[in-house]
């Protein structure tokens, strides 16, 4: 498995980083159960300090960390710039609240016996995440178990290296301690060989639903816990009473921020008949103001994907989706040439249940729209999915939306707005989508040992 930070717009090899070897791994698990004894005997407040060094670290050189995101991924750099900003965010929420959320809990409800839990570090997690967002995937699951306890080590992919190492860089800058993250340019078998170790304790990886049951099983055969955030076909509702603008402008950007490489992307609109044509002739005219282009100049407005092969696979999703049924209602599918891995943003539809396409991930510019009669009709084909990530529903009777959201099959929901992640609350799916929680006051207490302390 070849490392290479390719520059995704120009299609130029920027640097080949070299693979990690056996040995270097076994120093990497070495040190890494060397600090999961020392945090032990530490007060939680030397590493709070430390994981705030961190977050100033990113803030402090925002440009500088979000330029490799650009060059690595393609995302506009301001959206980079956007997403260290939130790096910080997600850091400095386990900075204020991480020590609170690891007191002991009191049990006193059997009668004449005191009892309290008491949250304790369990090993070593090993987190293997996606490119979309190369530092927030990162930040949601070291911070946590960093002040856990829980020392982590990352397995990227092989196309965002240069990020990998600038985090682990910035790690190092700050005295972040040895041992308590390290990244890996490592191949499957090699995570295959972590996930043995008996010092590793802890899987967690977000990724295709191919990945997941591949990486579950493997945890699952050596007993270690894992979270799964395996990717979705979120629903967008609008409903007959939706603020039609808003709805149009927010979902155009639910679906092509990212250059719509995102699991939590709007990817299927489902609207009302009373308001599809207007919803529809709004929406196209949100999509058309987009502009590809080098997303490092300001003036781009939609990225480019994030790959050739990313490219490729898309072009190939959408090509099968129209021979079997579906039908271009606004954009240009002539595919791109060139080196870079630019798309044309495109809105389809008719896409009936016997399409291949019909519950696949499309991850990249391209918005699936379906017109419905009523609330039965959205809710039986929002949660026709064997996904369920996140969503959104859109309606001026706020108390209806509500109920609409309740009845998804789905991790998460936002009404009146486009769906987005937030430090202090749990983020996850069900179904295909995965299980386990990261963020909040849950995401510090999947890799933890609940330990019951009973007469105390």
């Amino acid at each position: 498995m070849a490392y290479e930070a390719i520059n995704p717009f120009t299609g130029k090899l920027i640097q080949t980083f070299k693979s990690t070897t056996d040995p270097e791994i076994e120093i990497a698990l070495k040190n890494a159960d060397e600090f999961y004894h020392l945090a032990k005997t530490q007060e939680i407040e030397k590493r709070t300090k430390k994981l705030q060094e961190l977050a100033d670290e990113f803030r402090n050189n925002t440009d500088h960390y979000a330029k490799f995101m650009t060059t690595n991924m393609g995302k506009l750099f301001k959206e980079s710039q956007d997403e260290v900003k939130k790096n910080v965010e997600f850091a400095e929420y386990y900075v204020k609240n991480g020590e609170k959320l690891l007191e002991d809990v009191p049990y006193n409800d059997v009668p004449g016996v005191k009892a309290h839990v008491k949250y304790q570090s369990i090993g070593t997690v090993l987190m293997i995440e996606p490119w979309n967002f190369p530092y927030t995937q990162i930040m949601r699951v070291f911070a946590p178990n960093f002040i856990t306890g829980n020392p982590v080590l990352l397995k990227d992919p092989s196309i965002i290296p240069e990020c990998a190492q600038a985090f682990e860089d910035a790690t190092i800058k700050v005295g972040i301690p040895t041992g308590a993250f390290k990244n890996l340019f490592i191949n499957y078998d090699q995570v295959d060989h972590i996930i043995e170790d008996p010092r590793v304790q802890g899987v967690a990886l977000t990724g295709s639903e191919k990945a997941g049951k591949i990486i579950a099983a493997k945890a699952g055969a050596y007993l270690k816990k894992s979270t799964m955030e395996l990717g979705g076909t979120d629903a967008f509702i609008v409903l007959k009473d939706a603020d039609i603008d808003q709805a149009a402008t927010d979902g155009a950007a639910a679906r092509l921020n990212n250059a719509g490489q995102v699991c939590t992307a709007a990817k299927r609109f489902i609207v009302h008949e009373d308001v599809y044509d207007e919803f529809l002739e709004k929406f196209k005219k949100e999509f058309a103001k987009r502009k590809i282009g080098d997303p490092l100049n300001p003036e781009t407005t939609l990225a480019p994907l994030s790959s050739k092969s990313a490219q490729k696979k898309l072009q190939e999703q959408v090509d099968t989706a129209l021979d079997h049924g579906a039908k271009l209602l606004w954009g240009d599918n002539t595919p791109i040439d060139g080196p870079g891995a630019c798309f044309n943003p495109l809105i389809i539809s008719g896409l009936s249940e016997d399409n291949p396409m019909f519950d696949e991930e499309m991850f990249g510019p391209v918005a699936q729209v379906y017109k419905v009669n009523g609330d039965d009709a959205i809710l039986q084909l929002a949660n026709n999915s064997n996904h369920g990530l996140g969503g959104a529903v859109f309606g001026k009777d706020t108390k209806h939306a509500v109920e609409i959201a309740s009845k998804i099959e789905t991790g998460q929901v936002a009404i009146n707005q486009a769906l987005t992640s937030y430090a202090n609350l749990p983020f996850g799916g069900v179904k295909n989508s995965g299980y386990g929680r990261e963020l909040s006051d849950l995401g510090i207490r999947e890799f933890i040992n609940a330990k019951t302390i009973i007469g105390s």
